[in-house]
Order: structure tokens, then C-alpha cells, then sequence
């Protein structure tokens, strides 16, 4: 089992900026995938960002493609996301996932979950 754990997350005023981690330990392999969701109570998670196990290619929402930068360094076992320019529509809790397989922007194609991180952005 792959634990997965967030951090990083606080508030802060609109156009500021925040840095987001994601800590994996237990059966963690650096070839899975990681991607970033975010969710607000009463709407559905959605995809932010996503990279690949070798951090060659990253992937965005168009919402944050731009102001949000996803990196990983496999040596730490850690994923990041710089947000920066932030808005109060990026208000969320942000969870973390790690996925063995093929995936793309769905929930389901994702093994394992943080349980999140809560950004509140201030007009």
C-alpha cells in the first residue's frame, strides 16, 4: 500500500503564491504517476495537474495552465505544485494521487489518495 501525504496548504491573499507537497512512503515506486485534484464542497473533484513517473511531460487544466507548475523529485519521494497568481475560484481542498497504470485526468484511473490539503485564497 502506497501512503500518501499533503502539505503546504494555508491561506493567502489573491495573487499570492503557495507551494504545495506530496510526501509518499510505503510501496511507492517513482515510475507511477502523480497528479493533483482539487475539490469544493457540493462540486465534483477535478483534475488539475499531472506528471509523468519520469517527470518528462506534466500536464494542466486549462483553469490553472500558466499560474500552476507541477514537479517531482524522485530521490524524496515527493511531488510539488507551485501555484502562484492565485485566485479565489483556486479555493479547495487539493489532494494528491498516484496511479501504477495508464491515466489521464479521471479519479478512477488512480490508486492511491491523500487526504488533502485545504487552500483558501482572499479576495
Amino acid at each position: 500500500q502506497v501512503q500518501l501525504v499533503e502539505s503546504g496548504g494555508g491561506l493567502v491573499q489573491a495573487g499570492g503564491s503557495l507551494r504545495l507537497s506530496c510526501a509518499a512512503s510505503g510501496r511507492f515506486l517513482s515510475a507511477y504517476a502523480m497528479a493533483w485534484f482539487r475539490q469544493t464542497p457540493g462540486k465534483e473533484r477535478e483534475f488539475v495537474a499531472r506528471i509523468t513517473g519520469s517527470g518528462a511531460r506534466t500536464y494542466y487544466a486549462d483553469s490553472v495552465k500558466g499560474r500552476f507548475t507541477i514537479s517531482r523529485d524522485n530521490a524524496k519521494n515527493t511531488v510539488y505544485l507551485q501555484m502562484n497568481s492565485l485566485k479565489p475560484e483556486d479555493t479547495a481542498v487539493y489532494y494528491c494521487a498516484a496511479g501504477s497504470g495508464t491515466v489521464t485526468i479521471y479519479r478512477y484511473q488512480y490508486d492511491n489518495w491523500g487526504k488533502g490539503t485545504q487552500v483558501t485564497v482572499s479576495s
